[in-house]
């Protein structure tokens, strides 16, 4: 065992010991920040996506349940305030178990430091294929032309371009 000083008589507390491997099983079991973050709208509802962000989520000392953390502008705090257990059903709800123990909100202004500012629209991303150059999607369309399936087909014209443009370079 680990000696530790002060009234634990040279045993180390077991959160603290298992501390990595909770934090890697929760890993291997689907619970990753980057789902929270890139499938909030549909995990929150878009109701709660509106006004808020999910912006970190942490372990505590002990290594059991995680905090996710919210942002949110001060005049909707606390309408996100009065919903933090049912968002927290909803995320362990997709994760299948007791995931996040807590919810913490954190505030900032509609208008503030670039960097800060909040905007909680979730808008799709811009397509990469929209930039490429002309003879570039001309060689991608050339590829592709023998694939019958039309959805098909303009999915590989745009992984063609990307390969094409990225192999330019």
């Amino acid at each position: 065992m680990a000696r530790r000083s002060g009234t634990s008589k040279g045993f180390a507390r077991t959160a603290t010991l298992l501390q990595g491997q909770i934090r890697r099983a929760s890993e291997s079991r689907g619970f990753a920040q980057s789902r929270v973050l890139t499938h909030w709208p549909e995990i929150a509802g878009e109701d709660v996506a509106a006004i808020s962000r999910p912006v970190d989520i942490g372990f505590g000392k002990g290594g059991l349940g995680a905090t996710l953390t919210l942002l949110t502008t001060g005049a909707q705090a606390p309408m996100l305030e009065m919903q933090k257990e049912q968002i927290r059903a909803r995320v362990n709800a997709v994760y299948g178990y007791n995931a996040i123990a807590r919810i913490r909100i954190t505030q900032t202004a509609a208008t503030g430091f670039a960097e800060g500012q909040a905007d909680f629209q979730h808008r799709p991303r811009p397509r990469a294929d929209a930039a490429a150059a002309p003879e570039v999607v001309a060689r991608a369309r050339a590829s592709t032309e023998t694939v019958g399936d039309d959805a098909l087909r303009a999915a590989l014209e745009r992984l063609a371009a990307n390969v094409i443009s990225r192999s330019k370079g």
